[in-house]
């Protein structure tokens, strides 16, 4: 029977390699407060460290021969592992926190991209068809204005006509643009209000 108090680390590990309870309580003694503050100390989450503390002292269960004496210290040994064990766990969060941002960013624009444009593209061919459909004398200033980004004043002096008569042009334009638009089915914004 082995002095469990006054037996080396070494020997300690030998006794866990023939499944003696007792030689792994006296390891996790000595070196599960060391254990504990060095994974507390990496990942800043009681529960992380915890489980980090368990899998390590666990891994000594189950393959006590990975411990060398020749090599180091067992409390060495147990808190390179230790610091392995969270920084893997680290780099495991940070991955799936991106594959996870990932994913919800490709998600969000695959289903604008895919809902939005068909309807946008379907709303601008039948916006076009409309605006066409429009006599000349309403056209040309609306798509002056509104597709080509001028001002009244600055269509009224292309077309070479008064700006009150552009103005007057562009609201019976935008009237019979929103009749045509709606019985070509779409309903313009506001119209409902």
């Amino acid at each position: 029977m082995i002095d469990l108090e006054s037996a080396s680390d070494a020997n300690l590990v030998v006794a866990i390699a023939r499944w003696h309870e007792p030689a792994m309580a006296e390891v996790y003694r000595r070196h599960g407060g060391a254990v504990y503050a060095l994974a507390m100390k990496v990942l800043l989450n009681e529960n992380a460290a915890e489980e980090i503390t368990q899998e390590v002292f666990l891994d000594l269960w189950q393959h006590p021969e990975k411990f060398d004496s020749q090599r180091g210290s067992l409390r060495s040994f147990l808190l390179a592992r230790t610091h392995g064990k969270s920084v893997d766990l680290i780099r495991s969060e940070e991955s799936r926190k991106q594959r996870e941002t990932k994913t919800t960013r490709e998600t969000a624009t695959a289903g604008y991209d895919i809902e939005h444009q068909v309807w946008d593209m379907a709303v601008a061919e039948k916006v076009k068809k409309c605006v066409d459909d429009l006599p000349e004398e309403m056209r040309k200033p609306i798509k002056l204005a509104y597709f080509g980004g001028h001002t009244y004043r600055e269509v009224a002096e292309m077309l070479d006509t008064p700006e009150g008569t552009i103005k007057s042009r562009i609201r019976i334009g935008l009237s019979k643009l929103r009749v045509n638009l709606v019985e070509s089915g779409l309903e313009p914004a506001g119209a409902g209000l």
